[in-house]
């Protein structure tokens, strides 16, 4: 993959860069640290700067962002309920336990989405629930803009710095990455547990 991304990089420049973060800001599973520090690393050897780097880049995660957050306009909270409406007995999901999430995002969310910019794959995710609370746009833009100006920058000052040694960089971000991933599983068993803890209180 890596030799891929170069190539489409060296061919088209800003432009590949632009369109291959969009890509990985759709379908998660393409690295966006490895585009990133890539791109970095090209500075030193290539008329790109890193200034262009990080605008193309940030443009086209951003463009990416918003294609899954009309995904999310899409599933809305009133589609959500006619949902359960038909399964809600089968999931044991109530349409207050849609409200109350819904309202946690509208609290919460600006903040969600900042902070999740900067976690591998729940950068990408976070798009979809922004838009199924119907989170205001300009807050939607400003807050991924934000985290993803930051993230995007430090991925290729460190690609720039570290050149041909970014494989170690990437192990270290393959373990970052990992914990992440641990910590989200086992939050979400924690919560699914509460949740089915919940019920077996309120059936008993």
């Amino acid at each position: 993959m890596e030799q891929w991304i170069t190539s489409v990089m060296s061919d088209y420049g800003y432009i590949g860069i632009f369109f291959l973060i969009m890509l990985e800001n759709i379908f998660p599973p393409i690295p966006s640290e490895l585009i990133l520090t890539v791109g970095g690393f090209m500075t030193t050897t290539t008329t790109m700067t890193i200034p262009g780097v990080i605008a193309a880049s940030t443009a086209g995660s951003v463009i990416g962002a918003v294609v899954l957050y009309g995904a999310g306009l899409l599933l809305d909270v009133e589609r959500l309920e006619k949902i359960i409406d038909k399964y809600g007995n089968l999931l044991k999901v109530k349409h207050e336990d849609i409200r109350r999430a819904d309202s946690w995002f509208d609290r919460f969310g600006i903040w969600t989405v900042f902070f999740g910019r900067l976690i591998p794959l729940v950068r990408s995710l976070i798009s979809i629930p922004a838009g199924m609370s119907n989170m205001k746009f300009w807050q939607f833009l400003l807050f991924t803009t934000l985290g993803t100006i930051i993230w995007n920058t430090v991925l290729v000052f460190v690609g720039e710095a570290v050149g041909d040694n970014r494989e170690k960089i990437l192990e270290q971000l393959d373990i970052y990455s990992n914990v992440v991933y641990a910590l989200i599983v086992l939050a979400t068993l924690a919560a699914v547990w509460y949740y089915f803890k919940k019920i077996r209180t309120r059936t008993n």
